[in-house]
Protein backbone atom coordinates (compact mmCIF):
# COMPACT_ATOMS: atom_id res chain seq x y z
CA UNK A 1 0.00 0.00 0.00
CA UNK A 2 1.16 3.55 -0.76
CA UNK A 3 -0.08 6.95 0.35
CA UNK A 4 -1.44 9.10 -2.48
CA UNK A 5 -2.59 12.70 -2.20
CA UNK A 6 -5.28 13.93 -4.62
CA UNK A 7 -5.69 17.66 -5.18
CA UNK A 8 -9.32 18.38 -6.03
CA UNK A 9 -12.62 16.90 -4.82
CA UNK A 10 -14.70 17.35 -7.95
CA UNK A 11 -15.89 14.48 -10.13
CA UNK A 12 -12.38 13.50 -11.31
CA UNK A 13 -10.95 13.75 -7.80
CA UNK A 14 -13.54 11.58 -6.07
CA UNK A 15 -13.66 8.95 -8.84
CA UNK A 16 -9.84 8.81 -8.76
CA UNK A 17 -9.92 8.40 -4.98
CA UNK A 18 -12.38 5.54 -5.24
CA UNK A 19 -10.43 3.71 -7.96
CA UNK A 20 -7.21 3.98 -5.93
CA UNK A 21 -8.91 2.82 -2.72
CA UNK A 22 -10.23 -0.19 -4.64
CA UNK A 23 -6.61 -1.11 -5.37
CA UNK A 24 -5.52 -0.85 -1.76
CA UNK A 25 -3.88 2.58 -1.67
CA UNK A 26 -4.13 5.01 1.23
CA UNK A 27 -5.74 8.20 -0.07
CA UNK A 28 -5.88 11.79 1.15
CA UNK A 29 -7.96 14.34 -0.79
CA UNK A 30 -7.42 18.09 -0.50
CA UNK A 31 -9.89 20.72 -1.67
CA UNK A 32 -10.15 24.44 -1.05
CA UNK A 33 -13.91 24.37 -0.57
CA UNK A 34 -15.88 23.26 2.46
CA UNK A 35 -17.58 20.39 0.62
CA UNK A 36 -16.92 18.17 -2.42
CA UNK A 37 -17.98 19.21 -5.93
CA UNK A 38 -18.46 22.93 -5.33
CA UNK A 39 -17.05 24.21 -8.63
CA UNK A 40 -17.50 22.74 -12.14
CA UNK A 41 -19.05 19.58 -10.65
CA UNK A 42 -21.80 21.56 -8.93
CA UNK A 43 -24.51 22.25 -11.53
CA UNK A 44 -23.53 21.11 -15.02
CA UNK A 45 -25.92 20.02 -17.75
CA UNK A 46 -26.32 16.59 -16.18
CA UNK A 47 -25.81 14.54 -19.34
CA UNK A 48 -23.81 11.31 -19.31
CA UNK A 49 -23.49 11.72 -23.02
CA UNK A 50 -21.39 9.56 -25.28
CA UNK A 51 -23.46 11.17 -28.05
CA UNK A 52 -21.75 14.49 -27.27
CA UNK A 53 -18.24 13.07 -27.70
CA UNK A 54 -17.45 15.05 -30.86
CA UNK A 55 -14.41 17.23 -30.16
CA UNK A 56 -14.78 20.89 -31.13
CA UNK A 57 -11.64 21.04 -33.32
CA UNK A 58 -13.22 21.52 -36.72
CA UNK A 59 -13.44 24.45 -39.16
CA UNK A 60 -17.17 24.86 -38.55
CA UNK A 61 -16.51 25.77 -34.90
CA UNK A 62 -14.03 28.46 -35.97
CA UNK A 63 -16.49 29.93 -38.47
CA UNK A 64 -19.32 30.00 -35.91
CA UNK A 65 -17.08 31.57 -33.28
CA UNK A 66 -16.07 34.38 -35.64
CA UNK A 67 -19.66 34.94 -36.76
CA UNK A 68 -20.92 35.13 -33.16
CA UNK A 69 -18.19 37.40 -31.77
CA UNK A 70 -20.41 40.49 -31.64
CA UNK A 71 -23.47 38.72 -30.20
CA UNK A 72 -23.74 39.00 -26.42
CA UNK A 73 -26.08 35.97 -26.34
CA UNK A 74 -23.98 33.82 -28.69
CA UNK A 75 -23.74 30.10 -27.85
CA UNK A 76 -19.96 30.37 -28.37
CA UNK A 77 -18.52 33.69 -27.21
CA UNK A 78 -14.89 34.78 -27.46
CA UNK A 79 -14.10 37.83 -25.35
CA UNK A 80 -11.52 39.78 -27.34
CA UNK A 81 -9.63 41.17 -24.33
CA UNK A 82 -5.89 40.50 -24.87
CA UNK A 83 -4.51 37.37 -23.18
CA UNK A 84 -1.41 35.46 -24.26
CA UNK A 85 -2.74 32.25 -22.72
CA UNK A 86 -6.09 32.51 -24.52
CA UNK A 87 -4.70 33.21 -27.98
CA UNK A 88 -1.84 30.71 -27.73
CA UNK A 89 -4.38 28.10 -26.57
CA UNK A 90 -6.60 28.94 -29.54
CA UNK A 91 -3.62 28.52 -31.89
CA UNK A 92 -3.05 25.02 -30.51
CA UNK A 93 -6.79 24.36 -30.79
CA UNK A 94 -6.67 25.17 -34.52
CA UNK A 95 -3.58 22.97 -34.97
CA UNK A 96 -5.51 20.04 -33.48
CA UNK A 97 -8.12 20.15 -36.26
CA UNK A 98 -5.99 17.54 -38.01
CA UNK A 99 -6.78 15.07 -35.17
CA UNK A 100 -10.53 15.77 -35.12
CA UNK A 101 -11.64 12.39 -36.48
CA UNK A 102 -9.34 10.23 -34.35
CA UNK A 103 -10.03 12.16 -31.14
CA UNK A 104 -13.79 12.03 -31.64
CA UNK A 105 -13.74 8.26 -32.08
CA UNK A 106 -11.43 7.76 -29.08
CA UNK A 107 -13.60 9.99 -26.88
CA UNK A 108 -16.68 8.01 -27.87
CA UNK A 109 -15.06 4.74 -26.86
CA UNK A 110 -13.93 6.21 -23.55
CA UNK A 111 -17.43 7.55 -22.83
CA UNK A 112 -19.01 4.17 -23.50
CA UNK A 113 -16.58 2.38 -21.19
CA UNK A 114 -17.19 4.96 -18.45
CA UNK A 115 -20.84 3.91 -18.13
CA UNK A 116 -19.89 0.46 -16.89
CA UNK A 117 -17.71 1.83 -14.11
CA UNK A 118 -20.01 4.64 -13.00
CA UNK A 119 -23.18 2.55 -12.83
CA UNK A 120 -21.26 -0.20 -11.03
CA UNK A 121 -19.95 2.19 -8.39
CA UNK A 122 -23.38 3.75 -7.86
CA UNK A 123 -24.95 0.33 -7.37
CA UNK A 124 -22.25 -0.96 -5.00
CA UNK A 125 -22.29 2.16 -2.86
CA UNK A 126 -26.06 2.77 -3.12
CA UNK A 127 -25.60 6.31 -4.44
CA UNK A 128 -28.85 8.04 -5.41
CA UNK A 129 -28.31 10.84 -7.94
CA UNK A 130 -31.56 11.24 -9.90
CA UNK A 131 -30.40 8.88 -12.62
CA UNK A 132 -32.62 8.84 -15.72
CA UNK A 133 -31.76 6.14 -18.28
CA UNK A 134 -34.13 7.37 -21.00
CA UNK A 135 -31.55 8.25 -23.67
CA UNK A 136 -30.58 11.58 -25.20
CA UNK A 137 -32.39 13.22 -28.11
CA UNK A 138 -30.28 15.48 -30.36
CA UNK A 139 -32.51 17.91 -32.28
CA UNK A 140 -31.72 19.84 -35.49
CA UNK A 141 -33.71 22.76 -36.86
CA UNK A 142 -32.78 22.51 -40.54
CA UNK A 143 -31.60 20.13 -43.24
CA UNK A 144 -28.08 21.59 -43.43
CA UNK A 145 -27.45 21.04 -39.72
CA UNK A 146 -28.93 17.54 -39.85
CA UNK A 147 -26.71 16.54 -42.76
CA UNK A 148 -23.65 17.79 -40.87
CA UNK A 149 -24.89 15.70 -37.95
CA UNK A 150 -24.94 12.61 -40.17
CA UNK A 151 -21.18 12.94 -40.68
CA UNK A 152 -20.62 13.21 -36.93
CA UNK A 153 -22.93 10.26 -36.39
CA UNK A 154 -20.71 8.13 -38.61
CA UNK A 155 -17.72 8.85 -36.33
CA UNK A 156 -19.72 8.13 -33.17
CA UNK A 157 -20.89 4.82 -34.59
CA UNK A 158 -17.29 3.95 -35.49
CA UNK A 159 -16.57 4.49 -31.80
CA UNK A 160 -19.22 1.89 -30.97
CA UNK A 161 -22.20 4.11 -30.13
CA UNK A 162 -25.77 3.13 -30.97
CA UNK A 163 -27.08 6.51 -32.20
CA UNK A 164 -29.61 6.57 -34.99
CA UNK A 165 -31.45 9.23 -37.03
CA UNK A 166 -35.06 10.07 -36.15
CA UNK A 167 -37.71 12.09 -37.98
CA UNK A 168 -39.63 15.04 -36.56
CA UNK A 169 -42.58 12.72 -35.93
CA UNK A 170 -40.38 10.21 -34.11
CA UNK A 171 -38.93 13.01 -31.98
CA UNK A 172 -42.41 13.96 -30.78
CA UNK A 173 -43.10 10.30 -30.05
CA UNK A 174 -39.90 9.93 -27.99
CA UNK A 175 -40.52 13.16 -26.05
CA UNK A 176 -44.14 14.36 -26.34
CA UNK A 177 -43.42 17.46 -24.24
CA UNK A 178 -41.28 18.87 -27.07
CA UNK A 179 -43.73 20.44 -29.51
CA UNK A 180 -41.45 22.94 -31.26
CA UNK A 181 -40.96 22.42 -34.99
CA UNK A 182 -37.72 20.74 -36.05
CA UNK A 183 -36.26 19.05 -39.13
CA UNK A 184 -35.04 15.85 -37.49
CA UNK A 185 -32.46 14.53 -35.12
CA UNK A 186 -30.63 11.61 -33.58
CA UNK A 187 -31.49 9.42 -30.62
CA UNK A 188 -29.02 7.63 -28.35
CA UNK A 189 -31.05 5.24 -26.16
CA UNK A 190 -28.04 4.12 -24.09
CA UNK A 191 -27.16 7.62 -22.82
CA UNK A 192 -28.49 8.95 -19.54
CA UNK A 193 -28.58 11.88 -17.12
CA UNK A 194 -28.06 12.49 -13.43
CA UNK A 195 -27.13 15.02 -10.76
CA UNK A 196 -23.33 15.24 -10.74
CA UNK A 197 -23.28 17.05 -7.38
CA UNK A 198 -25.34 14.36 -5.65
CA UNK A 199 -23.14 11.66 -7.14
CA UNK A 200 -19.91 13.36 -6.03
CA UNK A 201 -21.17 13.89 -2.49
CA UNK A 202 -22.33 10.27 -2.28
CA UNK A 203 -19.06 8.91 -3.69
CA UNK A 204 -16.97 11.09 -1.34
CA UNK A 205 -18.90 9.63 1.59
CA UNK A 206 -18.26 6.13 0.23
CA UNK A 207 -14.54 6.92 -0.01
CA UNK A 208 -14.53 8.09 3.61
CA UNK A 209 -16.22 4.86 4.69
CA UNK A 210 -13.41 3.01 2.92
CA UNK A 211 -10.78 4.93 4.86
CA UNK A 212 -9.96 7.97 2.71
CA UNK A 213 -9.15 11.26 4.43
CA UNK A 214 -10.71 14.44 3.06
CA UNK A 215 -9.22 17.77 4.11
CA UNK A 216 -11.58 20.57 3.12
CA UNK A 217 -10.92 24.32 3.15
CA UNK A 218 -7.33 23.40 2.34
CA UNK A 219 -5.71 26.01 0.11
CA UNK A 220 -2.80 24.16 -1.51
CA UNK A 221 0.18 26.50 -1.84
CA UNK A 222 3.26 24.30 -2.09
CA UNK A 223 4.09 21.15 -4.05
CA UNK A 224 7.64 19.89 -3.68
CA UNK A 225 8.60 16.66 -5.45
CA UNK A 226 11.49 14.79 -3.84
CA UNK A 227 13.49 11.66 -4.63
CA UNK A 228 11.18 9.25 -2.79
CA UNK A 229 8.20 11.39 -1.92
CA UNK A 230 6.13 14.49 -2.66
CA UNK A 231 5.56 17.17 -0.05
CA UNK A 232 2.25 19.01 -0.18
CA UNK A 233 1.73 22.17 1.82
CA UNK A 234 -1.51 24.03 2.39
CA UNK A 235 -3.22 26.59 4.60
CA UNK A 236 -6.08 25.08 6.59
CA UNK A 237 -9.43 26.57 7.55
CA UNK A 238 -7.91 28.27 10.60
CA UNK A 239 -5.26 29.98 8.49
CA UNK A 240 -2.49 27.74 9.84
CA UNK A 241 0.12 26.06 7.66
CA UNK A 242 -0.11 22.29 7.27
CA UNK A 243 1.71 19.73 5.15
CA UNK A 244 1.98 16.06 4.34
CA UNK A 245 4.54 13.76 2.74
CA UNK A 246 3.11 11.26 0.28
CA UNK A 247 4.40 8.61 -2.09
CA UNK A 248 2.57 10.23 -4.99
CA UNK A 249 0.28 13.09 -5.91
CA UNK A 250 -2.57 13.24 -8.43
CA UNK A 251 -3.68 16.60 -9.78
CA UNK A 252 -7.46 16.63 -10.38
CA UNK A 253 -7.93 20.34 -9.83
CA UNK A 254 -9.93 21.44 -12.87
CA UNK A 255 -8.85 24.80 -14.22
CA UNK A 256 -6.30 25.14 -11.39
CA UNK A 257 -4.43 22.09 -12.69
CA UNK A 258 -2.35 24.27 -15.01
CA UNK A 259 -1.00 26.27 -12.06
CA UNK A 260 -0.25 23.17 -9.97
CA UNK A 261 1.44 21.46 -12.93
CA UNK A 262 3.75 24.47 -13.28
CA UNK A 263 4.77 24.05 -9.62
CA UNK A 264 5.75 20.48 -10.46
CA UNK A 265 7.70 21.37 -13.61
CA UNK A 266 5.02 20.24 -16.09
CA UNK A 267 2.91 21.98 -18.72
CA UNK A 268 -0.79 21.18 -18.75
CA UNK A 269 -2.29 23.74 -21.11
CA UNK A 270 -5.81 23.96 -19.69
CA UNK A 271 -7.96 26.97 -20.52
CA UNK A 272 -11.11 27.82 -18.50
CA UNK A 273 -14.16 27.81 -20.80
CA UNK A 274 -17.17 29.13 -18.94
CA UNK A 275 -20.54 27.44 -19.16
CA UNK A 276 -23.86 28.48 -17.65
CA UNK A 277 -26.84 26.58 -16.32
CA UNK A 278 -30.23 27.23 -14.80
CA UNK A 279 -32.16 24.87 -12.57
CA UNK A 280 -35.89 25.42 -12.93
CA UNK A 281 -38.00 24.49 -9.93
CA UNK A 282 -41.00 22.47 -11.10
CA UNK A 283 -43.29 23.58 -8.29
CA UNK A 284 -46.64 22.69 -9.80
CA UNK A 285 -48.11 19.53 -11.24
CA UNK A 286 -48.59 21.35 -14.54
CA UNK A 287 -44.88 22.21 -14.75
CA UNK A 288 -43.87 18.67 -13.87
CA UNK A 289 -46.05 17.26 -16.64
CA UNK A 290 -44.93 19.87 -19.16
CA UNK A 291 -41.16 19.50 -18.64
CA UNK A 292 -39.40 16.82 -20.71
CA UNK A 293 -38.23 13.54 -19.21
CA UNK A 294 -35.91 12.63 -22.08
CA UNK A 295 -32.67 14.61 -22.15
CA UNK A 296 -32.38 17.03 -25.06
CA UNK A 297 -29.54 18.58 -27.03
CA UNK A 298 -30.59 21.52 -29.21
CA UNK A 299 -27.90 21.80 -31.89
CA UNK A 300 -28.71 25.33 -33.02
CA UNK A 301 -28.82 26.84 -29.53
CA UNK A 302 -26.07 24.56 -28.13
CA UNK A 303 -28.32 23.87 -25.14
CA UNK A 304 -28.71 20.61 -23.20
CA UNK A 305 -31.37 19.60 -20.69
CA UNK A 306 -31.76 17.07 -17.91
CA UNK A 307 -34.69 16.14 -15.71
CA UNK A 308 -33.44 15.83 -12.14
CA UNK A 309 -36.17 14.05 -10.22
CA UNK A 310 -39.77 15.22 -10.14
CA UNK A 311 -39.19 18.83 -9.25
CA UNK A 312 -36.06 20.07 -11.05
CA UNK A 313 -35.29 20.78 -14.70
CA UNK A 314 -31.68 21.60 -15.61
CA UNK A 315 -30.90 23.64 -18.74
CA UNK A 316 -27.27 24.38 -19.63
CA UNK A 317 -25.19 25.71 -22.46
CA UNK A 318 -22.90 28.33 -23.95
CA UNK A 319 -19.11 28.40 -24.10
CA UNK A 320 -17.41 31.64 -23.11
CA UNK A 321 -13.68 32.29 -23.51
CA UNK A 322 -13.09 34.93 -20.86
CA UNK A 323 -10.28 33.67 -18.62
CA UNK A 324 -10.69 32.78 -14.94
CA UNK A 325 -14.02 34.56 -14.61
CA UNK A 326 -16.90 33.02 -12.65
CA UNK A 327 -19.35 35.92 -12.86
CA UNK A 328 -22.95 34.89 -13.52
CA UNK A 329 -24.02 37.31 -16.25
CA UNK A 330 -27.68 38.08 -16.85
CA UNK A 331 -27.15 38.40 -20.61
CA UNK A 332 -25.92 34.79 -20.67
CA UNK A 333 -28.64 33.43 -18.37
CA UNK A 334 -31.57 35.12 -20.10
CA UNK A 335 -31.23 33.07 -23.33
CA UNK A 336 -31.53 29.86 -21.29
CA UNK A 337 -34.71 31.06 -19.60
CA UNK A 338 -36.11 32.29 -22.92
CA UNK A 339 -35.38 28.89 -24.47
CA UNK A 340 -37.43 27.16 -21.77
CA UNK A 341 -40.33 29.57 -22.22
CA UNK A 342 -40.27 29.16 -25.99
CA UNK A 343 -40.10 25.37 -26.09
CA UNK A 344 -42.06 24.54 -22.93
CA UNK A 345 -44.47 27.42 -22.35
CA UNK A 346 -46.39 25.61 -19.61
CA UNK A 347 -43.28 25.25 -17.43
CA UNK A 348 -43.24 27.99 -14.81
CA UNK A 349 -39.97 29.93 -14.58
CA UNK A 350 -40.72 31.84 -11.38
CA UNK A 351 -38.11 29.80 -9.46
CA UNK A 352 -34.81 29.63 -11.36
CA UNK A 353 -31.35 29.09 -9.83
CA UNK A 354 -28.53 30.43 -12.03
CA UNK A 355 -24.95 29.13 -12.07
CA UNK A 356 -21.69 29.43 -13.99
CA UNK A 357 -18.71 27.08 -13.98
CA UNK A 358 -15.36 26.80 -15.72
CA UNK A 359 -14.73 23.77 -17.92
CA UNK A 360 -11.04 22.72 -17.87
CA UNK A 361 -10.29 22.33 -21.57
CA UNK A 362 -7.17 21.17 -23.36
CA UNK A 363 -6.57 22.41 -26.93
CA UNK A 364 -7.23 18.93 -28.35
CA UNK A 365 -10.37 18.49 -26.16
CA UNK A 366 -8.95 15.28 -24.71
CA UNK A 367 -8.49 14.53 -20.99
CA UNK A 368 -4.97 14.33 -19.59
CA UNK A 369 -4.27 11.03 -17.84
CA UNK A 370 -0.52 10.63 -17.55
CA UNK A 371 2.52 10.68 -15.33
CA UNK A 372 4.45 13.88 -14.77
CA UNK A 373 8.07 14.52 -15.64
CA UNK A 374 9.18 13.58 -12.11
CA UNK A 375 8.55 10.37 -10.15
CA UNK A 376 5.34 10.24 -8.13
CA UNK A 377 3.50 12.91 -10.12
CA UNK A 378 0.27 12.08 -11.96
CA UNK A 379 -2.54 13.96 -13.69
CA UNK A 380 -6.21 13.21 -14.28
CA UNK A 381 -7.66 16.48 -15.53
CA UNK A 382 -8.65 18.55 -18.57
CA UNK A 383 -11.95 16.79 -19.31
CA UNK A 384 -13.62 19.92 -20.70
CA UNK A 385 -17.38 19.59 -21.20
CA UNK A 386 -17.29 15.79 -20.63
CA UNK A 387 -15.99 15.45 -17.08
CA UNK A 388 -19.23 13.89 -15.84
CA UNK A 389 -19.30 11.55 -18.85
CA UNK A 390 -15.65 10.41 -18.86
CA UNK A 391 -14.50 10.58 -15.24
CA UNK A 392 -15.28 7.02 -14.18
CA UNK A 393 -13.20 5.65 -17.07
CA UNK A 394 -10.26 8.03 -16.67
CA UNK A 395 -10.12 7.18 -12.96
CA UNK A 396 -9.62 3.54 -13.90
CA UNK A 397 -6.94 4.48 -16.43
CA UNK A 398 -5.20 6.53 -13.75
CA UNK A 399 -5.29 3.70 -11.20
CA UNK A 400 -3.85 1.27 -13.75
CA UNK A 401 -1.15 3.80 -14.62
CA UNK A 402 -0.14 4.28 -11.00
CA UNK A 403 -0.22 0.59 -10.14
CA UNK A 404 1.42 -0.49 -6.89
CA UNK A 405 3.77 2.15 -5.46
CA UNK A 406 6.06 1.17 -2.65
CA UNK A 407 6.04 3.22 0.55
CA UNK A 408 8.99 5.30 1.77
CA UNK A 409 10.11 2.51 4.09
CA UNK A 410 9.94 -0.15 1.39
CA UNK A 411 12.05 2.01 -0.92
CA UNK A 412 14.69 2.53 1.71
CA UNK A 413 14.77 -1.21 2.49
CA UNK A 414 15.19 -2.03 -1.19
CA UNK A 415 18.10 0.39 -1.39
Amino acid sequence: MSHIVIVGAGITGVTSAYALLERGHQVTVLDRHRYPAMETSFANGGQLSACNAEVWNNPATIVKGLRWMLRRDAPLLLRVAPSWHKYSWLAEFVWQIRNYRENTIDTTRLAISARHYLFGVAERENIKFDLERRGILHVFQDKKGFEAGLKVNDLLRQGGLDRHPVTAEEIRSIEPALQAACYGGFFTPSDSTGDIHKFCRGLAEACMRRGATFNFEANVERLVPGHNHVQVGWTNRSGDADSIDADAIVICAGVSSRRFAAMLGDRINIYPVKGYSITVGLNSKKSQISAPRVSLLDEAAKIVTSRLGEDRFRVAGTAEFNGDNRDVRADRIDPLISWVRRHFPDVETSKVASWAGLRPMMPNMMPVVRAGSRPGIFYNTGHGHLGWTLSAATAELLAELIGPIRTHGERRSAA
